[in-house]
């Protein structure tokens, strides 16, 4: 019993050894978290960066100018098209109808007018005409004028003759008559002279109004040519084109389906140019500079650098651009950090994996201050 309280004493004042393993993971865990930290600092002081970025492309809609029914759809899903291939195509049949009514109004309209043109060609021979027989007429009564101041004059000198006795009554009465025949004559040409003008004025008349109706006429040709110019620019619309090069989107429109005007079908994302759109926070923008350096890390291709440049900044704030943005000025505020969008560039352009991108796709950016 002696010698079992000993050992239990000595094993009871025997020193415990010390457990150092939780002191180097406590040294090694504050050194790691000091070196993360130092270095988020050190390189927070030359870089922003933003993981709210996306992929950016041209997107071109394709409308249907005018209404109709889809005769035949060219084109499916995520096709590539070039420029100017076809995508859809109306029903022409109503609008050919309007073209040839359109073309049988403008024929119409044309004879109209050469109808109006040879009429108003012969009130101006008439015209011609009666001022002809004016001019004639005229000639005319001044040689009766002439013929009458003879006859007066000699009817003067026989009537002094036959009061002497000096010539016979025969040849007096043959003198009077005279004189009255020239006076009939030069009434009778004055009449035939004012019938001719008033003929003239007249014709005349009619010539205005034909010219009148020409000139109606020339304008309802220029009304029916812009008709047809508008039913060949209409059926034109039937045949929907592609105006740039680039991928189609999801293609919802099928056989038989009715467009409205100025509908939005499916839209072609153009394969011209890439570019990324990053949302930094008000508080980022500080030292941000265009043509500063980025580099452009995609989620969807890891363990790739983009080489890009800061190419230009937006007028305003996301939330300006919004559909209902933000009134301040009304209830309580509450600050809420801005974003401001900025414009990345690619610049290297020969890089392949530029063609593997898609708008829409997340990235984060990094912008190099210095």
């Amino acid at each position: 019993m002696a010698t079992e309280t000993t050992e239990e004493k000595t094993t009871a004042v025997a020193p415990k050894k010390k457990n150092i393993v939780f002191p180097i993971v406590l040294i090694l865990l504050v050194g790691g978290g000091l070196w993360f930290g130092l270095t988020k600092y050190f390189h927070g002081q030359k870089h922003e960066e933003t993981d709210d970025a996306q992929v950016e492309a041209n997107i071109s809609p394709v409308i249907s100018k005018i209404s109709g029914y889809v005769a035949d759809v060219k084109v499916e899903d995520n096709q590539y098209v070039k420029k100017g291939d076809t995508l859809v195509v109306l029903d022409q049949r109503d609008l050919r109808i309007v073209l040839q009514q359109a073309e049988a109004a403008l024929a119409t309209s044309k004879s109209n007018l050469n109808a109006a043109r040879a009429t108003a060609n012969a009130a101006s021979q008439n015209i011609n005409t009666t001022r002809a027989a004016i001019q004639t007429a005229s000639a005319q009564i001044e040689v009766a004028r002439v013929n009458v101041n003879r006859t007066t004059q000699d009817l003067q000198r026989y009537e002094n003759l036959i009061k002497d006795h000096s010539i016979t009554q025969q040849q007096y009465e043959q003198v009077v008559a005279a004189k009255q025949t020239a006076d009939k004559q030069l009434q009778v040409l004055i009449d035939q002279k004012n019938q001719a003008a008033a003929q003239t004025g007249v014709v005349t008349s009619q010539s205005a109004a034909v010219s009148q109706q020409g000139g109606i006429a020339a304008s309802v040709i220029k009304q029916r040519e812009v008709d047809v110019e508008n039913a060949k620019l209409n059926l034109s619309y039937t045949v929907i084109t592609a105006s740039e090069s680039g991928l189609v989107s999801k293609v919802p429109v099928q056989k038989g389906q009715f467009l409205q005007a100025g509908s939005q079908l499916f839209s072609i994302v153009l394969s011209n140019e890439k570019w990324v759109v990053a949302n930094f926070k008000e508080t980022q923008y500080n030292k941000m500079l265009e043509g500063q350096k980025v580099t452009v890390h995609v989620d969807a291709i890891p363990n790739h650098d983009f080489d890009a440049v800061l190419s230009s900044f937006s007028p305003a704030t996301g939330s300006r651009f919004a559909l209902l943005p933000a009134d301040n000025a009304s209830g309580n505020f509450v600050k809420v950090v801005q974003r401001l969008p900025v414009k990345i560039d690619f610049t290297n352009k020969e890089d392949s994996l530029i063609k593997k991108l898609r708008a829409g796709m997340n990235v984060n950016v990094d912008v190099h201050l210095k």
